[in-house]
């Protein structure tokens, strides 16, 4: 049985492509990504990616001619491109296989898969929709903002994609108990946690003596858990300080900074992932205190730079970090325990050196993607073809 996936963008989805096709099982990666965009995508033969680009590549570009202002449009394109590749994969299913869709993509295509005795697989990255939502929902709240929602046709669409597969891929132990907190039978999650571009991320120097660097990758958002981290970071007494934030920043906390102090805070703005190794070996330390993140594979990035990560215990943490020995897990919402961290690096100054040896064995241990490709071909095997 061939694999088939379905993918609106990247995320985690071409690493699983690629290890399909080492272990002789890809049939055909979808993907509503322009073919351009996916040149250094190595490892894939071309003619096993289907591109049908027609809704999501102006929906990239909407920013450019400002039409991302307009809530209404963005919410509707949203349904389009779920909607229109998920529709455009059912004409192209032909033959029992396995098909792994990201999910709200692939209800339909899912149902022909089954139809022809073939099984669906889906792909979530992040918390089960309705916790998801609601954990969100309260975090605008404690700062003021009211949260848009969830468009409520792709709750209902998950939850019905989690209904009807035969199985639910999942990347941690709390994602896991966000499905069955929500009544998801335990029996249909699979847990694999995702791997690290080891070929990309590597230890090729080390932070600035005398200088105490903290890195962000990522949005820079409330569900991030940004303003928590900034309010760690001006807390912390260092005479040589700095808080280098890459990434995308959000209406919400560009309404909260004119509340807050950004000295010695460096915002970059948007980096390619190319460029990102240079960062991470030149940081003390990582931060990802996020709110709600499925599995931050910017944690495993930068691990394998030799860098400590302080992450919450809703990022797939417990996954990637053993606590206090490679960095360290927090609670959400916890600036008194980001802060603690930073002085215990600052305290102890072999400390940082320790940690970043054990990162790099840590994730060393994972062999890049392999693993998770291995896990996921044990999956197919055991799981699926057998029973």
């Amino acid at each position: 049985m061939k694999v088939t996936q379905i993918t609106p963008g990247r995320f985690h989805h071409f690493h699983l492509a690629r290890q399909m096709e080492i272990h002789g099982l890809l049939d055909k990666v979808y993907t509503g990504y322009p073919k351009f965009k996916l040149k250094d995508e190595q490892g894939i033969p071309r003619d096993k990616i289907d591109t049908f680009p027609w809704i999501q590549t102006p929906y990239m570009k909407r920013g450019s001619f400002g039409l991302d202002k307009f809530e209404w449009l963005n919410k509707e394109w949203t349904w389009l491109r779920i909607q229109s590749l998920d529709k455009y994969v059912v004409g192209r299913i032909k033959e029992k296989g396995v098909l792994i869709a990201m999910s709200s993509n692939g209800l339909y295509s899912g149902k022909k898969m089954q139809s022809i005795g073939g099984k669906y697989i889906c792909d979530r990255g992040s918390t089960h929709v309705v916790f998801q939502n609601e954990i969100l929902a309260e975090e605008y709240n404690r700062w003021g903002f009211k949260w848009k929602g969830i468009d409520e046709r792709i709750i209902d669409k998950e939850q019905q994609e989690y209904e009807q597969a035969d199985y639910i891929a999942i990347a941690s132990e709390f994602v896991r108990n966000s499905f069955i907190d929500k009544g998801v039978e335990e029996s249909k999650l699979l847990k694999i946690p995702y791997g690290a571009r080891l070929e990309r991320f590597s230890k090729i120097g080390n932070p600035v003596k005398g200088k105490f660097s903290v890195l962000w990758v990522g949005s820079i958002s409330l569900r991030k858990g940004f303003m928590y981290a900034l309010d760690a970071f001006n807390e912390f007494k260092h005479p040589n300080k700095e808080f280098v934030v890459i990434g995308a920043m959000t209406t919400e906390v560009k309404l909260t900074l004119d509340t807050r102090q950004v000295k010695n805070v460096v915002f970059k703005g948007n980096v390619p992932n190319t460029e990102l190794i240079n960062y991470y070996n030149k940081a003390d330390v990582f931060l990802l205190p996020s709110i709600e993140d499925g599995f931050g594979m910017v944690m495993a990035e930068a691990m394998a730079c030799g860098c400590p990560v302080i992450a919450s215990t809703n990022t797939g943490s417990k996954e990637l970090i053993t606590n206090n020995k490679d960095g360290f897990i927090i609670p959400i919402r916890n600036q008194n325990a980001i802060l603690e961290s930073f002085q215990k690096l600052m305290d102890t100054p072999d400390l940082r050196t320790e940690m970043s040896e054990n990162a790099l064995v840590k994730v060393r241990s994972f062999e890049g993607w392999d693993t998770y490709g291995n896990n996921f071909r044990s999956l197919i095997d055991d799981i699926i073809i057998k029973k």
